[in-house]
């Protein structure tokens, strides 16, 4: 996640080179960002399919050398703006099913209750890829140019991808795949539950639409904070780049400090007497939408800097808290499949982001009034969402109603 992530940032990072050197407007800038989220949700939801047939340890190698060569065309000095575009589209349908199948992978080490920060953990190492790629490949582009970012990324890529072949395997409470998932007469093993089912509870439903709120600004924040940082306020790419590095950081301690309170409390046995996971991610989407609008409007740069660190971040505990209560009220054998699909629609925000916010800095009167304008709409989006997270997220509840017990399946045999 670390990898993939920086994989994600590098492109605003070097941003406002490759407007400059490719004569292109914010709104042009952000087809580009999109472009990468192209396929993403469709190969999220394809390949989510595909965990209940491969192992996912493999699904990652694949995935992981795959978007390693995405990368390395635009080192090339000939690349423009079409190769930007495609190899954008391709790294994107090689990272769109990252996040469920590591999620995935990751629960078939511990059970339902443990679950929680681990998730977490996976998640600071997508935190740490922006917090690692913002001053290094700042540096990067300050020396180099900024075609070497994309190369340097490439080849960290390929450089996980080696250990991961070595290292990487299944845990010990992973669903059994292929032909040992089923029964003689092809039947599912398990006990599993209608699909739609699922997606027809108020949990799924919560869920997907705050992590894609969650994912909105995220993407935001990787497209057009460089950007926002030298344009509005003036900053340089060195001071631009660290203030990134430090937002990233902050995402991280608060995910991590987040999954150490959810372990904490499961372990006493007081997870959901105080409030229940709905309503706990819920209300930090609101305390999000708040410091978001203060962002936003602020003029005093002591009031609005320190709302990317920490509290704009409480946005990003719904990507864990909506994974965890998915896995929830799944089956295990299930589990890639609808991880899958939770991915596949929070990540349109991914799409939707970098095209909405670039369109409004386009048309205000500023450059500042127009990305005002854009947080205060991330705001709003964030506050309504955190809302109905809160009323309706119930993952225990829905879980009970669709018959999925805590206990997990029998998993797959592991030799140490």
């Amino acid at each position: 996640m670390l990898v993939n992530f920086a994989d994600k940032a590098v492109l605003g990072l070097a941003g406002p080179q490759i407007m400059k050197e490719f004569g292109l407007s914010r709104q042009e800038f952000g087809t580009a960002q999109a472009a990468f989220f192209s396929l993403f949700s469709l190969s999220a939801l394809g390949v989510s399919f595909l965990t209940r047939k491969v192992r996912t340890a493999v699904l990652l190698l694949v995935m992981g050398l795959l978007w390693s060569v995405a990368q390395l065309p635009m080192v090339w000095a000939a690349a423009g703006f079409g190769t930007l575009i495609a190899t954008r589209v391709l790294l994107g349908l090689a990272e769109g099913p990252a996040a469920p199948v590591a999620v995935h992978h990751v629960h078939g080490w511990f059970e339902q209750r443990e679950r929680t920060l681990p998730t977490a953990i996976l998640m600071v190492g997508a935190a740490a890829g922006v917090a690692v790629a913002a001053p290094v490949l700042g540096a990067v582009i300050t020396h180099f140019g900024w075609r070497w970012a994309f190369g340097a990324v490439g080849v960290a890529g390929f450089l996980w991808s080696v250990v991961w072949s070595v290292k990487g395997r299944e845990g010990p409470l992973a669903p059994p795949v292929g032909r040992r998932a089923d029964t003689a007469d092809g039947a599912p093993r398990y006990p599993e539950v209608p699909l739609r089912s699922i997606f027809g509870t108020g949990t799924f439903v919560t869920a997907a639409l705050g992590a894609f709120a969650a994912y909105w600004v995220m993407s935001a924040k990787l497209t057009w904070l460089p950007d926002y940082l030298q344009t509005v306020l003036g900053w340089d790419l060195k001071q631009a780049s660290t203030a990134v590095g430090a937002a990233a950081v902050a995402n991280g301690v608060v995910l991590l400090a987040h999954g150490l309170l959810a372990r904490r409390t499961a372990r006493r046995g007081t997870g959901g007497r105080l409030l229940p996971a709905g309503v706990g991610a819920g209300l930090l989407l609101v305390a999000a939408s708040a410091a978001v609008t203060v962002f936003a409007t602020a003029d005093a740069l002591w009031i609005k800097i320190p709302m990317m660190f920490g509290p704009m971040a409480l946005a990003l505990v719904m990507i864990t808290a909506a994974q965890t209560a998915i896995a929830r009220i799944t089956p295990p054998s299930q589990r890639g499949v609808v991880l899958g699909a939770l991915v596949a629609l929070f990540a349109l925000g991914g799409i939707v982001s970098p095209l909405v916010l670039g369109r409004i800095v386009d048309s205000g009167t500023s450059a500042a009034i127009g990305y005002r304008n854009g947080w205060l709409v991330t705001a709003a989006l964030l506050l309504v969402t955190g809302i109905l997270a809160a009323l309706f997220m119930r993952p225990e509840k829905d879980a009970q109603r669709l018959g999925v017990t805590e206990s997990p399946a029998a998993g797959i045999a592991v030799s140490h």
